[in-house]
């Protein structure tokens, strides 16, 4: 006899009984868990046994180290001949009998497990329908500002930090099934994290509960999941379980700045900022905390949600607030400035103080020691966003990065640049100034970006931009100044 537990030889012949014993050992494999059905075709087959995701890769396998075979096998069933691949319950089982194991077998060990595999997968289906309605409300709790309640939901584990993705899309809904599927979510207490997955408003949110770190297993199920249904995810966190709302709206903000090349944005990588480091930092610290003073923490953020996004709509529907309480609390942020919001200059000047280091300590401690209270009073009430502090951008390295960017630029795409920019990406205004038509300031736009190299879209890039082209301005940079040649025709410079 051979190592196989059917009750016939290895090569003996195969008949009705096998197949009821078979049956059998199978069904009761099935009703204990997946890993055990899965454990079990492998025994029958003498061989390996994986559930292959396309999107998790090895839902079940025996044993383990078959995992990355089984996968693979799934994915170029070519380069596995004596393999077997059957559909089961949105995946693939792949069976990798052993040589004497007869082919009657190990197809009723396939055909039936793939069986069993469907009906477990039906009926996990008609409980995932409560479950996804149980982590919606979970995440909306969290949202609310109820950590306390979703941790003892969760078992009271010692979960103290968040991690949250936002994806958009037209193909949220089966999105939303794959990705569960993929992470099989569980609310097993004290586990060392905890995914919840829901839709909010249309959108497809994924929070990962943790204690301060993760592995990157979820950032890389969504990032798979957003190249096969064609999403747009932004990314935020970790942050403290308190600040899910803050991570909820970074995350919106972010994903603002996503594109088909780049479908998951973190909220820390938004425009990354390429002159702030630049800058001095005890001048740029110490102008920013005066010209934010007025502000309190939220209307801070509510600002920064707003450049990071480029406009109030898209603010109102990261923040999760209407249109016109963003545009209201705008208003009341620039008077308490006292500045123009609505100049081009003034937002990427606000960009800057709001992304700008806290002064240091020392700092602080030296203008004690000298006796600068009263200096230091003066100079905040003289700090504008209207003007940075003077020398700060007359550096080596800010001259040299601004020349990096911007330098090389046609006379005619510079123009069109600069006036589109001070219209905030509004083409149409900008094409009235330029007089041009909308075609052609867009084609013109295209090749800023290609010479350039850098995503108009984000409202983060533009506003560095901007500032480039003041540092390197020689001329006015007028549509008056726009070589023109028989009307509306341009010739290049």
């Amino acid at each position: 006899m051979g190592t196989g537990t059917t009750g016939h030889g290895p090569n003996g012949p195969w008949d009705a009984r096998d197949g009821r014993d078979t049956t059998g050992r199978l069904l009761r494999a099935a009703t204990g868990s997946g890993a055990r059905l899965i454990a079990e075709a492998a025994t029958l087959v003498q061989g390996w046994a994986v559930l292959a995701d396309p999107i998790a890769g090895a839902v079940y396998s025996a044993p383990a180290a078959a995992a990355a075979d089984g996968v693979h096998a799934a994915a170029a069933p070519h380069d596995h001949p004596y393999s077997v691949q059957l559909p089961a319950a949105g995946a693939v089982l792949v069976l990798a009998p052993a040589p004497a194991t007869p082919a009657e077998h190990t197809g009723h060990v396939a055909a039936t497990t793939a069986a069993l595999l469907e009906v477990r997968g039906q009926r996990a289906a008609e409980l995932r329908g409560e479950q996804m309605r149980l982590h919606t409300t979970l995440l909306r709790l969290l949202l609310a500002g109820h950590a306390d309640a979703v941790v003892d939901a969760l078992g009271g584990g010692a979960y103290t930090h968040v991690t949250v993705y936002r994806l958009t899309g037209e193909d949220t809904l089966a999105a939303h099934q794959v990705l569960w599927r993929a992470v099989r979510p569980t609310l097993t207490p004290h586990a060392d994290a905890c995914t919840l997955l829901g839709r909010l408003d249309g959108e497809l949110v994924v929070a990962e509960v943790h204690r301060g770190s993760d592995d990157g297993r979820i950032l890389r199920l969504v990032s798979r999941v957003c190249e096969r249904h064609g999403l747009l995810a932004g990314m935020a966190g970790p942050l403290p379980l308190a600040e899910m709302s803050t991570a909820y709206c970074d995350a919106a903000a972010a994903r603002h700045s996503a594109t088909p090349a780049h479908r998951i944005v973190p909220a820390d990588a938004i425009g990354a900022p390429r002159l702030a480091p630049l800058l001095p930092v005890a001048p740029y610290a110490r102008w920013a905390a005066a010209v934010l003073r007025p502000l309190d923490p939220a209307q801070q953020h509510l600002l920064l949600v707003w450049l990071r996004t480029g406009s109030k709509p898209s603010a109102a529907e990261a923040l999760g607030l209407s249109a016109g309480t963003v545009r209201a609390r705008i208003r009341e942020a620039a008077r308490l400035l006292d500045a123009d919001l609505e100049d081009a200059t003034v937002r990427a000047h606000l960009l800057l103080a709001l992304r700008a280091p806290a002064p240091a300590d020392s700092d602080a401690a030296a203008d004690a020691a000298s006796g600068s209270d009263e200096a230091a009073l003066r100079n905040a009430g003289e700090a504008r966003l209207e003007a940075l502090p003077g020398g700060i951008l007359d550096t080596g390295a800010v001259r040299a990065w601004a020349g990096g960017l911007v330098d090389g630029l046609e006379p005619r795409l510079r123009i069109a640049l600069t006036c589109w920019l001070r219209h905030h990406a509004r083409t149409a205004p900008a094409a009235t100034e330029l007089h041009v038509h909308r075609t052609t300031l867009t084609t013109w736009l295209h090749q800023c970006a290609d010479h350039l190299a850098q995503n108009l879209a984000d409202a983060t890039v533009r506003a560095e931009i901007h500032l480039a082209l003041r540092i390197t301005r020689c001329g006015r940079d007028a549509p008056a100044d726009l070589p023109r040649r028989g009307g509306r025709t341009y010739r290049r410079a």
